[in-house]
């Protein structure tokens, strides 16, 4: 790895720091000249420890992959189909929302093409995590949130991004298999290969192994604001960053991000991972095909020019100077996660950080930094 690339890219995380108020983060970088791991701030603010290698992260909405991973193994083994319609894993689970179970595909509700809402600015939710912290969702509660409001589209048009329907593609997997979602994602993706460091977390977990960073949160609700009032239209005025010194928001309790988002891991694992999927390594041809077979996103998708396929994100090549550019991305109260590869795996980057990063500056001038294109 040249000296200049982690240089600049030691530059970004200092300035992140010192410019953005992020109170840790760290990027692991792998090509052909090895591995390099860089940090700046801190794991813990109260005791000043140091961020290392190794730790374990809540990557956040990453783990879809995973989900997504998941069932597209046990499409290879026969025991599914993508284009199975949901109601005939779960039938009537979607009646309740008004959508239409017999034309809802589980393709669909991995590309967020399905027509849900997006369930992650649910009022219900958004109230929850603001006055019940410790709150467990149960599977029941998860399905019953991804339908609690209306259709926004039709099955297969548009993409809008529904954690929902990760809820019940979780519940798809454990009624096609008999097992619990955890159980078949150790069983299909994490022993495979090798993940030694990597599970779902259980419901009831309000903590995680060491060595871990702490989690922090800034952006707040403004005064007066009543959290049962947020929309996905008013989310974003009725938010701001507080200037005040970051929340820790370790032990909050992460039970609605399930088959959505509930995966811990580490850098060297979600790293691996990463590889594994981008170049077929995990799946047979047909699955991987599918796994990366993209949908455009418009300007949902935070990062510019991506586009979604089933849980990754893959730059328009025509946006990377040709470059095939794989990934996963995924933020939560806390925890902010980026990872990208090359689609040969031989160059990778993983960026973490213990609060979500104010403005998009950061990846962007990371990812220029490892892969030399610029994103605009």
């Amino acid at each position: 790895m040249t000296h200049d690339i982690r240089e600049e890219v030691q530059q970004i995380l200092d300035r992140a720091v010192a410019e953005d108020g992020i109170p840790g983060i760290v990027a692991e970088v792998r090509n052909a000249d090895g591995t390099w791991f860089g940090t700046a701030g801190v794991a813990d603010l109260t005791t000043g420890h140091r961020r290392k290698p190794g730790e374990y992260l809540h990557i956040g909405s990453s783990g879809k992959a995973f989900t997504a991973a998941t069932l597209l193994a046990l499409a290879a083994e026969g025991r599914l189909s993508l284009e199975d319609p949901v109601n005939r894993w779960l039938p009537g689970v979607m009646d309740a929302g008004g959508y239409d179970g017999d034309k809802i595909t589980i393709r669909h509700l991995l590309n967020h093409t399905s027509g849900l809402f997006l369930t992650g600015l649910a009022p219900e939710l958004q109230q929850s995590i603001v006055t019940q912290p410790a709150r467990v969702w149960t599977t029941s509660d998860l399905l019953r949130l991804a339908v609690s409001q209306p259709p926004v589209g039709e099955p297969g048009v548009d993409f809008v991004y529904a954690n929902g329907g990760y809820y019940l593609a979780g519940a798809i997997i454990e009624q096609v298999t008999g097992n619990s979602y955890a159980a078949e994602v150790e069983r299909t993706v994490i022993r495979p290969l090798g993940l030694t460091s990597t599970y779902v977390r259980p419901a009831t977990d309000t903590g995680y192994p060491d060595p871990h960073p702490r989690a922090y949160v800034a952006n707040i609700l403004m005064d007066g604001v009543d959290p049962a009032s947020l929309t996905p239209e008013n989310y974003a005025s009725l938010v701001e960053h507080s200037d005040l010194p970051p929340i820790d928001s370790t032990e909050l309790n992460t039970s609605w991000g399930w088959a959505a988002g509930g995966v811990v891991s580490t850098t060297g694992d979600l790293s691996r991972f990463l590889k594994a999927i981008a170049t077929g390594s995990l799946l047979p041809p047909a699955q991987h095909r599918q796994m990366w077979t993209m949908v455009s996103s418009g300007s949902v998708v935070w990062l510019p020019h991506a586009r979604y396929g089933l849980g990754v994100i893959e730059f328009d090549s025509a946006a990377t100077d040709g470059l095939n550019l794989r990934g996963v991305s995924g933020t939560l109260p806390g925890s902010f996660t980026l990872a990208l590869t090359t689609d040969d795996g031989l160059q990778s980057v993983v960026v973490h950080a213990t609060i979500e990063p104010r403005t998009l500056d950061i990846p962007i001038k990371i990812i220029k930094a490892v892969y030399g294109v610029t994103l605009g």
